[in-house]
């Protein structure tokens, strides 16, 4: 069993590898059919003749892939108390069917206060099976400081 990882066991710098994820073309319809039902996103003939040349994944997806590698692959093994915000999502290339997505996320700041927590900034992105980066995101989330020992 791994250790739980406090605030104050995180450095500004550590870079965390996530793991991958394949997005299958019936995930993808799944997705976009019950979440943003764009013709690009759930009808193949109609992206053919769109913008992007094919189907791609609503950015909702791409962001909830991240969410599912952040969490198996970092969150569990923090004291997260809970997600404050996410500002500066970038699409940078569309998700297309069949494409294996990697996670990263890079601890930027770390700051401490007195309600037993720190404020946990970091960098998150998803790149392509090329290296291209398909997603990044700046997160940031309150982590539990560690415990005082209990005296006596």
């Amino acid at each position: 069993m791994s250790t739980v990882k406090y605030a104050e066991d995180l450095t500004v710098g550590d870079v965390v590898e996530l793991g991958e994820h394949t997005v299958t073309e019936a995930e993808l319809l799944d997705f976009a059919g019950t979440w943003d039902p764009q013709d690009f996103h759930v009808d193949a003939e109609a992206a053919e003749k769109g913008a992007f040349g094919g189907l791609i994944a609503s950015g909702l997806h791409s962001m909830s892939v991240l969410q599912r590698l952040s969490a198996l692959g970092w969150y569990r093994h923090l004291s997260v108390i809970c997600g404050r915000g996410v500002r500066d999502v970038r699409f940078w290339r569309p998700v297309r069917p069949d494409d294996t997505l990697t996670g990263t996320i890079r601890v930027d700041e770390i700051v401490l206060d007195d309600h037993g927590r720190g404020l946990v900034t970091t960098t998150s992105e998803l790149r392509d099976a090329g290296g291209n980066v398909m997603l990044h995101a700046v997160m940031d989330l309150y982590v539990r400081r560690r415990p005082e020992p209990a005296i006596g």
